[in-house]
């Protein structure tokens, strides 16, 4: 009786020790469970647990459950989550450095914007020590993927087509058409649809994937390839106090899986986009590609808006001009080793 009793003992105390092993986390994301990035969130879930041997596991709280995208960064920092999806444009003073990825550079390419970043986020001193004086720990980055423009009843071939237009405008994207003689109008891309349909609009900058998802290509034209840059300022980032009692290996679970997003929502948002090209195409929709000379324009154009992220970075005591530099360095790294690899995906 005496080793039955201590055998049951010795078994309730090996199971408390496996429950006491699980670490449940709570994963605050304001948007619903669907689509690439839900899919690629979901992917870093399971790949954090799989590489912490299921020590890690996480509840997702999805469509704002916990809090809205506005009320993100306080929701991770006060521990309301655990971890969370917080989108830079919300926070612009506290997501200073962040923002970094939002500018209209030469950045076109998602899993290199996405690349880019996350080396940037993860491995630059003065962004960590700034997070970590908002009890934040960065992890992993999306994209939006790359800002282009459709039209209904005209059409962007060159820059000198965008003076006159009625523009629904992304961030800086939409603020250097507005310099170039576009008329921005107030309007979310959820309503883009009636806006192109009712005249409200002539034309409404997005992302490929989105343009075909709310069926855009019903009332657009025509179709320009911007190849100009991305809105990538949107991740997860997690509160210090929870990263800090984790182990050293669950940790680093996580920061690999948090790496890993890039692969696997490029390869997702890659092949999307260029489903919605095809779809588009077959609505007849008129697909341009913007001359690499225009391009040059954009880019020179949306110049106003990198050097008012510089001084704004500044004004928060890190080196703007520093970060921006390193921060095309490693756009160029990820596109040599685009051009010479491929994709991770296609290797």
């Amino acid at each position: 009786m005496k080793f039955l009793a201590a055998a049951a003992l010795g078994a309730l105390i090996g199971s408390v020790s496996v429950a006491q092993a699980e670490t449940t986390l709570i994963l605050g994301e304001a948007g619903p469970n669907r689509g690439a990035r839900a899919a690629a969130l979901n992917w870093f879930a399971e790949k954090a647990s799989e590489l912490s041997s299921d020590d890690l596991k996480f509840d997702i709280q999805w469509g704002g459950a916990l809090f809205k995208a506005g009320a993100a960064l306080n929701g991770v920092a006060d521990g309301v989550a655990d971890l969370g999806t917080i989108i830079s444009v919300y926070f612009p003073q506290e997501m200073v450095a962040y923002g970094i990825a939002d500018l209209p550079l030469k950045n076109d390419d998602a899993w290199v914007g996405m690349k880019a970043t996350n080396d940037l986020m993860r491995n630059n001193e003065a962004i960590r020590q700034n997070l970590a004086d908002m009890n934040l720990v960065y992890i992993g980055t999306f994209t939006t993927s790359a800002v282009h423009i459709g039209c209904k009843g005209t059409a962007i071939r060159s820059v000198d087509d965008i003076s006159g237009l009625k523009v629904r405008g992304v961030g800086a994207y939409g603020d250097t058409f507005k310099d170039m003689g576009a008329n921005l109008v107030p309007m979310s891309i959820y309503d883009a649809y009636q806006g192109l349909d009712s005249g409200l609009l002539d034309c409404s900058q997005g992302y490929s994937y989105a343009t075909a998802a709310l069926k855009q290509h019903e009332v657009i034209d025509s179709y320009t390839l911007l190849n100009w840059g991305q809105v990538g300022a949107l991740g997860i980032l997690m509160n210090k106090d929870v990263y800090d009692s984790l182990s050293p290996e669950a940790q680093e679970a996580l920061a690999a899986a948090g790496d890993g997003i890039a692969d696997e929502l490029g390869r997702l948002i890659t092949a999307d986009n260029e489903k919605a090209i095809e779809t588009m195409k077959a609505a007849g929709v008129e697909v341009i590609e913007l001359p690499e000379s225009d391009r040059a324009k954009l880019v020179e154009g949306g110049g106003t808006y990198v050097n008012a992220w510089i001084e704004r970075a500044d004004a928060a005591g890190l080196d703007g001009a520093g970060l921006l530099n390193d921060y095309k360095a490693l756009i160029a790294k990820y596109e040599a080793e685009r051009d010479e690899q491929g994709y991770p995906w296609t290797r």
